[in-house]
């Protein structure tokens, strides 16, 4: 209770009593939606309401604050690639990727899962890690599939792999973007200090899937010629459509190397894209919407709107202030602690949320240092990596999950857990190193 009164006292006008609330909300939907036994989905939309329900009654949080709490430049930038993908998907393009990445690999299981695990990390540095799941999950499936190979250790390296190709540029991944427009960082910015280490990690982590997973993705010589014998130039069923989308999806992706000359949020061009292709299809486009993950999307509202009541609470703000002041001014244990601490609430806490409750909590600290890049780099490494911890850490997590299990493939939490806080760990260790030696 006395951590409480401390909280309370943070945000004068919450009482000890009125956060205890709010914490049994948060905490309570989280056990729930690490023990799967209700869809996380239901527990999300349900808890948020709740949180907001209660919020009202005791005069902490209402309606139009869970609203603003809602991050609808990532929820755009899903629906608007979702709505891209299916379309695309329709002109066998990732049938074709799939076929000619499986044969250059001569049908071998684990050279299948390197190719597929660098496309990720490349994809997810040029696009966003979101994206590159949408175009990555489908292909990795029919591949799998002919193979006769069960795809969730493809589909955990996959994960990973995006979460660690994100980190490399502005547009890689969410927290990225949301650091780089506070901190004034440029695309080129991120290339050059974090995709360094993001290609280190990629080459660490290789060996380390291959120890992990190398027994168990063996095919037979029978289904590796089966691969062998297929032709990828069959697989292309549309080629005006495709010729099309293409064309689209080269105009958001320059939209998205060019969205801070152009004032442009990523949720812009995504749905501008989605809506050009519509309007190119020439189409119902009832079967496009059908295909985005609409339980995915309605997860994150409510995650959104979980952790906003906690932010409102000011628990998140007081733990963040909490974070920075145990290191008493000094520079190279601030950002240990920021890297660390963000690696950990983000495998647990959406990492979106928080790295916009932490950007604030650093710039206040530019009248304490000279110079703040080394917090920033620790913050976007933190945020980006420690969502490989667990399920839940990054909206790409949640992505391939949602579609595996629509495919019939569930990745369990514990599951993917066992693997990622290990990844998570051995990740944000090398760039403590990496940040201790660049910039301290």
């Amino acid at each position: 209770m006395i951590l409480l009164g401390e909280v309370a006292q943070h945000v004068s006008s919450i009482s000890p009593a009125t956060i205890l609330i709010a914490l049994l909300i948060f905490l309570g939907s989280y056990a729930l939606i690490i023990s799967e036994k209700i869809h996380r989905t239901i527990i999300a939309i349900f808890g948020g309401a709740l949180m907001v329900v209660v919020g009202v009654l005791l005069n902490f949080y209402d309606q139009h604050q869970a609203v603003a709490a809602v991050d609808f430049n990532t929820i755009g930038l899903l629906v608007g690639m979702m709505i891209i993908v299916s379309i695309v998907k329709d002109t066998g393009l990732f049938q074709y990727i799939a076929i000619k990445a499986a044969k250059l690999a001569k049908g071998n299981p684990w050279k299948i899962m390197v190719m597929f695990a660098l496309i990720t990390a490349v994809f997810s540095a040029l696009l966003d890690n979101v994206t590159t799941i949408l175009l990555m999950v489908p292909i990795t499936l029919v591949i799998c599939n002919n193979l006769k190979v069960k795809p969730i250790p493809f589909l955990i390296t996959t994960i990973v792999m995006s979460n660690i190709g994100g980190t490399a540029t502005l547009i890689g991944d969410p927290p990225n973007i949301l650091v780089g427009s506070a901190a004034g960082l440029s695309f080129l910015d991120f290339i050059i200090n974090l995709a360094p280490i993001a290609i280190l990690l990629f080459l660490v982590f290789l060996p380390f899937f291959k120890i992990v997973y190398g027994k168990k993705i063996k095919a037979d010589k029978a289904s590796m010629k089966q691969i062998m014998r297929l032709d990828e130039k069959e697989s292309i069923t549309d080629r005006k459509l495709l010729c099309k989308s293409l064309a689209v999806l080269a105009l958001v992706v320059l939209g998205f190397f060019l969205h801070g000359w152009l004032g442009m949020e990523g949720a812009t061009i995504a749905l501008f894209g989605a809506g050009l292709l519509l309007l190119l299809d020439h189409k119902n486009p009832e079967k496009a919407l059908h295909e985005v993950e609409w339980t995915t999307i309605f997860f994150f509202i409510g995650l959104f709107v979980l952790v906003g009541g906690l932010i409102h609470t000011g628990v998140i703000s007081w733990g963040a202030d909490k974070l920075l002041s145990l290191t008493a001014g000094n520079l190279a244990a601030t950002a240990m602690i920021v890297l660390w601490g963000s690696a950990i609430f983000s495998a647990f806490v959406d990492n979106i949320p928080f790295v916009a409750t932490m950007i604030p909590l650093v710039q206040e600290m530019g009248g304490t240092f000279d110079n703040l890049n080394p917090l920033w780099w620790s913050l976007a490494l933190g945020a980006c990596l420690g969502g490989n911890g667990t399920l839940i850490g990054a909206s790409a997590n949640l992505v391939a999950a949602d579609m595996a299990g629509k495919a019939g493939y569930k990745i369990k939490f514990v599951e993917f857990m066992k693997i990622g806080l290990v990844v998570m760990v051995i990740s944000v260790a090398i760039s403590s190193v990496y940040v201790w030696l660049r910039y301290l």
